[in-house]
């Protein structure tokens, strides 16, 4: 069987584990940590790092750093992971669930300014397969009604957006936060882990205290103050130093991995551009590609399950993605904005095909063969 995903390893995570055990310091925030979080700065431009241990955690900051109450609402992509949204349901607020464009699954960048109200309090866009919202239309309406932007790159390492101006900064480093995944599905991967990204600097000491479980340990080890204790909400979101020292040896092998996954995208396009009743991915002229995913659209929900029946009958694991949230079980009878079509559409249409470094020109073209011979 061709899985889904396999999990590839540099071969020096174990060494890296080691190192850091051997320093005494496993807890968090030691070399290995700062290493990472050195790394993203510097690499990206991102005004600050914080590692967390999940997209999760790092997006549940966002919504305690974005100061979001009850009776607050919060624009939501429809199409997304449950992560995306619980967030901000755990402080309170109402989800206002957004369309997807007609052509891609992100968040459709015309009808947010439809959704606001006076109780708007912040829009958290999701850039899909690493593929960038538009992201200058969306500061241009977070501007106008003096919003929070917050962009969930949980997929989206390494990928660009490019303004018109010419100017091309990194996803994750747009709006005034954003939130990263090292999932083991993930380009760069630490088993479990996240990334804050803090581009406002209204933002960065508070960061660190909800980080450090509410105290300022941070500032207290940089020789800032000369105690530290208990001075605002939080929770123990930073990673341990094996997770950092894992991630490092990812970070060291960032190029290789992703021309590697880059090569891999485009032989499945090249593959299937001329197959009949399935969409390809679309990708922005503002937006490039990370690589992190190849998924391909089907005409209808039947055709898509046969095409996953035809597959597996070929040892191939292909699956489906997202589930609408504004139709989950939990949300439904809140959402009171009205049907979301093209969200729908992806839900029962997009399928997701066998993506990993280790995945074989062979294996992929048989891939490739059985959904053109379907």
């Amino acid at each position: 069987m061709i899985p889904f995903n396999k999990p590839y390893l540099t071969g020096k995570e174990t060494k890296y584990i080691e190192e850091a055990v051997a320093t005494g310091k496993i807890s968090g925030n030691g070399l290995f940590t700062q290493k990472c979080q050195q790394f993203f700065e510097d690499t990206y431009g991102f005004k600050k790092v914080l590692l967390t241990t999940s997209c999760t955690d790092a997006l549940e900051m966002c919504a305690i750093l974005a100061d979001i109450n009850a009776g607050d609402e919060i624009i939501v992509p429809s199409y997304t992971f449950v992560s995306s949204a619980l967030p901000f349901v755990r402080q309170n607020a109402h989800i206002v669930f957004a369309d997807s464009y007609p052509d891609n699954p992100n968040i459709d960048a015309n009808t947010i300014e439809n959704l606001v109200t006076e109780k708007t309090k912040a829009i958290v866009v999701v850039h899909y397969a690493g593929i960038a919202c538009d992201m200058e239309k969306i500061l241009e309406i977070a501007e106008k009604y003096n919003l929070i932007v917050i962009e969930d790159a949980a997929q989206a390492i390494d990928s660009f957006y490019t303004f018109k101006d010419g100017t091309k900064k990194a996803l994750g480093s747009i709006g005034h936060l954003g939130a990263f995944s090292f999932h083991e599905t993930k380009n760069i991967i630490a088993g479990e882990g996240g990334m804050l990204t803090i581009n406002d600097e209204k933002f960065i000491n508070r960061a660190e205290i909800i980080w450090e479980k509410g105290t300022n340990r941070s500032m207290f080890f940089r020789g800032e103050i000369n105690k530290y204790g208990w001075v605002d909400t939080g929770s123990s979101f930073l990673p341990s130093e094996i997770i950092s020292a894992f991630l490092w040896a990812q970070l060291e092998n960032i190029n290789p991995i992703q021309e590697k996954r880059l090569a891999i995208w485009n032989r499945y396009f090249e593959g299937l551009k001329d197959c009949k009743n399935i969409t390809l991915p679309v990708i922005p002229d503002y937006a490039t590609n990370n690589a992190h995913m190849f998924y391909i659209v089907c005409k209808d929900l039947d055709s898509r399950t046969a095409l996953i029946k035809k597959l597996k009958e070929n040892d191939v694991l292909a699956v489906f993605h997202y589930l609408s949230l504004h139709k989950s079980e939990f949300y439904t009878q809140k959402h009171k904005n009205g049907a979301l079509h093209n969200s729908d559409h992806f839900e029962e249409c997009l399928l997701r095909l066998p993506f990993y470094f280790e995945l074989t020109e062979a294996q992929q073209q048989k891939i490739i063969n059985t959904i053109n011979e379907f």
